[in-house]
């Protein structure tokens, strides 16, 4: 599997504060079934990374784990905040797209409303960016005006869905209204969103399994990603699978699912 979105690189935001959590991280990522991982740390007002940096911490930590002997590669790459996006030079951000494919990884903001955020996507789509929307299940405004994400999508946007969100990490309310994204076809991606290998691990293939997506499990985690890190402008189209009834996860799942990480840890 690829995970687009993964805050695997160590002491540059809130993902693993030392090296040896992200080689904790990458390896918990091995275990289930991943090889590619994207870093993704936070480009915002409070993270003010650079592509230069992110690089030689990406470049620092396949070394690592090279060394380590985990079967993990690292690709360079960046989740951009809507609200930092006026504030960056135009000229930089192609150094923080995914695996230099050219698409942008860009988090919609965690509040009810979000003016003017369709303006600042079809302006980075003007300019030739592609747009890979991370969590759109979590975003509240979303939730209030989903005629906005409809829109999005049709002007080409495609989304990236946690995993967790499948399973109800991020609650009830996050997870109908991802399991809804899925079906009604406005999900693209599953990727792990991980910060660490046990409060937020970076699973994927056992929340798709329990929400009961297998069927489209090798689109979500390999030929949408595989297209987006080769600069495809397009992704491949969804695969006509029929989806059993998706079931209502638990949060007692999630609890006893990260269990099995601290455990293994």
């Amino acid at each position: 599997m690829i995970d687009l979105h993964c805050h695997v690189l160590p002491g540059i935001d809130d993902g693993p504060e030392t090296i040896e959590g992200s080689i904790a991280l990458a390896r918990a990522a091995a275990a289930a079934g991943t090889r590619t991982i994207v870093a993704t740390p936070h480009v915002n007002a409070r993270y003010r990374n650079g592509a230069a940096t992110i690089a030689r911490l990406t470049a620092e930590l396949n070394r690592s784990l090279d060394a380590e002997g985990v079967p993990v590669n690292v690709l360079p790459g960046a989740e951009i905040a809507i609200t930092s996006v006026a504030e960056i030079d135009p000229r930089q951000l192609d150094g923080l797209a995914l695996g230099a494919g050219g698409w942008l990884l860009i988090e919609p903001p965690f509040t009810p409303i979000a003016t003017g955020l369709e303006n600042i996507v079809f302006s980075l789509q003007h300019n030739g960016h592609r747009i890979l929307l991370a969590h759109p299940e979590r975003c509240p405004a979303f939730h209030r005006d989903r005629a906005m994400l409809e829109s999005m999508i049709w002007s080409g946007v495609v989304t990236s869905i946690t995993a967790g969100s499948l399973v109800g990490h991020f609650g009830g309310e996050v997870r109908r209204f991802a399991l809804q994204l899925v079906q009604d076809g406005m999900a693209h991606n599953v990727a792990s969103d991980a910060h660490d290998h046990v409060g937020r691990p970076p699973g994927m293939a056992a929340e798709l399994e329990h929400a009961g997506l297998l069927p489209l499990a090798d689109w979500l985690t390999q030929a949408v990603p595989a297209a987006i890190l080769g600069g495809e402008a397009t992704i491949p189209p969804r695969p006509a699978v029929e989806l059993p009834r998706m079931r209502a996860a638990r949060r007692r799942w999630w609890r006893r699912h990260r269990e099995g990480f601290r455990r293994a840890s």
